[in-house]
């Protein structure tokens, strides 16, 4: 993975950046970089992450090499735009929990002139695009597709495995219920 850095940043103006990718594959490092760089320079920084992910802590994103920085739980996307307050920079993890709303809460934030940073799934464990992830990636102006190294055969994956019974598009989870795979060795589960 490289390090992100725009050809060209808007001034006096507000972007959306969204980092995407399967489980594993350092999205919420990438993340948690670009927002303490953020804090280096200066910049007030406003962190937010979904009710329903609970996995390492209540109070920060934490990535699964457990870099932390301190967030706000919210329950809905709506909720972001009210406790961002006069903070120019926007982090948003695990945008894949959110409801649809994540997009019009992103673009009103951006044309507010603040940079706003998403990082999420952009597939579920089916391969298939995990809303609305795939929304924000069309109207963002940065995006990073992150791979992480398939646990079959040590190639690049791009696929999220899930490694328990459940029908369910929605399971929070880690190392106890997912695998990175390469698009070779993925497959959905019988149980579908």
């Amino acid at each position: 993975m490289t390090a992100f850095t725009p050809h060209f940043v808007p001034s006096e103006s507000g972007w959306i950046e969204v980092i995407v990718g399967c489980m594993f594959s350092g999205k919420t490092e990438e993340l948690i970089r670009r927002l303490r760089r953020a804090q280096i320079a200066k910049q007030k920084v406003k962190i937010f992450k979904p009710e329903i992910d609970l996995r390492y802590s209540k109070e920060k994103i934490v990535s699964h090499s457990e870099l932390s920085l301190p967030s706000q739980l919210v329950k809905t996307s709506s909720e972001i735009i009210g406790h961002a307050g006069d903070a120019p920079v926007i982090g948003i993890d695990e945008g894949q929990f959110f409801d649809n709303g994540l997009v019009e809460v992103c673009n009103k934030l951006a044309s507010d002139g603040k940079r706003v940073i998403v990082a999420g799934l952009d597939m579920d464990y089916r391969g298939l695009p995990f809303e609305p992830m795939p929304q924000l990636l069309s109207v963002a102006e940065y995006i990073t597709k992150t791979l992480a190294i398939c646990m079959v055969c040590g190639n690049p994956a791009s696929m999220t495995q899930r490694t328990i019974a459940s029908g369910e598009r929605v399971l929070v989870g880690a190392v106890d219920s997912y695998e990175a795979r390469c698009r070779r060795h993925h497959y959905i589960p019988e149980a579908e």
